[in-house]
Order: structure tokens, then C-alpha cells, then sequence
């Protein structure tokens, strides 16, 4: 027998469903053919993985802001080259 697989979106359904309360464990195995084990294993791993989702933001958008800052120092650093350079043909004379 093969076993089935299920994708995290169905497996969020069904957590967000018990979880909320707007159905029963049960209801929600037996309308999709489920053992309860799995889908109690799915709402531990949900319950688990929730408190990396506000961790990843705040360090998502830190790595994103430290970025920021090094091509923005990137930036300033070839304008000044550029600057320099033009200047410094500005003493060369012209053919």
C-alpha cells in the first residue's frame, strides 16, 4: 500500500480547523480519511514551528536592513570613485 502525502497547506487547514474550534478532531478525520495521530502530530509540529514565524520576520528584515546598508555604502564608495575619476581627467588635456 502506498502511502499517501499531504501538502502543508492541507495540513494548516486542518490544524487551523481543530485549533479554531470550528471542528472537532474527529469530524475533521473523518472528512478527509485521516488518523487522528497524524493529525495530532501535525498540531504539535504547528504549535512547535509557530514561535520561528515572528523570530525569521524580525531577523528576515534585519538581514534585509544590513543589506540595505552595505549597498548603500557600496553606492557611496563609487560615487566617490567616479568623482575622483572625473577630476582627475579633468587635468589631462583633451585630443
Amino acid at each position: 500500500m502506498k502511502r499517501r502525502r499531504f501538502s502543508s497547506d492541507f495540513k494548516l487547514q486542518c490544524v487551523l480547523d481543530m485549533v479554531s474550534g470550528r471542528k472537532s478532531p474527529a469530524q475533521i478525520c473523518r472528512e478527509h480519511n485521516i488518523s487522528e495521530s497524524s493529525l495530532s502530530r501535525w498540531r504539535q509540529q504547528f504549535i512547535e514551528g509557530a514561535p520561528k514565524i515572528f523570530e525569521n520576520g524580525s531577523s528576515a528584515r534585519s538581514a534585509e536592513a544590513q543589506r540595505i546598508a552595505e549597498l548603500e555604502r557600496l553606492v557611496g564608495k563609487l560615487t566617490l570613485e567616479l568623482e575622483a575619476s572625473k577630476k582627475l581627467l579633468s587635468y589631462f588635456p583633451s585630443r
